[in-house]
């Protein structure tokens, strides 16, 4: 999988052993010490292409796809560009590089999700049948408004983010586990499940009322 960051970074061949040699952190203080653009160019090319393949493959994670997760991973280097001054000095720079990895790709991954969902009818009934039939027993374009409003107030944030991930974009839960750092035995399963029992009952309360 082959990287060209963006066209804001200017391309410099790296060639000295001395900056090849340099530790991360020690890069980024030259980086922002250095005035010679072409120099500065030199390191963060050689700072980011020493991470490209372990952040492509934080993304592939995530996306299951190559092209996708070769899309999120420049965009990943394009913030940590614009954001390199803010990197402190006496942190682990793949620390602060895999922060912005996971927030980036768990952002664009909801956002996307979150649309899809919003957008299908057809995921929106099946989760609904998943629970008590619902669909059965309203009507389709009621249903539906239901649905949403149940979600947003039945799920707390972790069980609407596993859903809309599950549901939405079809992540598998185990991606869905190791993208929210989930520590529970069960993982994303445990939220799926009491997702499901939660509008369960909301559905059950909202036919009792008739």
């Amino acid at each position: 999988m082959q990287m060209e960051i963006v066209s804001t970074i200017p391309s410099v061949r790296i060639g000295s052993m001395e900056t090849g040699q340099l530790p991360d952190e020690e890069l980024v203080a030259r980086y922002r010490a250095e005035n010679d653009q072409a120099l500065r160019a030199q390191l963060v090319n050689e700072l980011f292409s020493r991470h490209y393949k372990t952040v492509a493959r934080w993304c592939y994670r995530v996306t299951g796809d190559s092209q996708s997760a070769a899309d999120m991973a420049q965009d990943v280097f394009l913030k940590a560009y614009r954001n390199l001054d803010s990197f402190r000095l006496n942190a682990r720079f793949t620390t602060w590089l895999y922060t912005i990895s996971k927030n980036h790709c768990l952002t664009e991954v909801k956002s996307r999700a979150t649309r899809e969902l919003e957008a299908s009818e057809e995921v929106l009934l099946n989760l609904a049948d998943a629970t008590v039939n619902a669909s059965q027993a309203l009507e389709q374009e009621s249903s539906l408004a239901i649905m949403r409003k149940l979600l947003a107030e039945s799920l707390d944030e972790t069980e609407r983010t596993v859903m809309t991930l599950h549901y939405g974009e079809e992540m598998p839960l185990d991606a869905i586990t190791r993208l929210l750092q989930l520590a529970n035995a069960s993982g994303a399963k445990a939220y799926i499940v009491s997702a499901r029992r939660k509008l369960n009952r909301a559905m059950e309360r909202l036919k009792s009322k008739g």
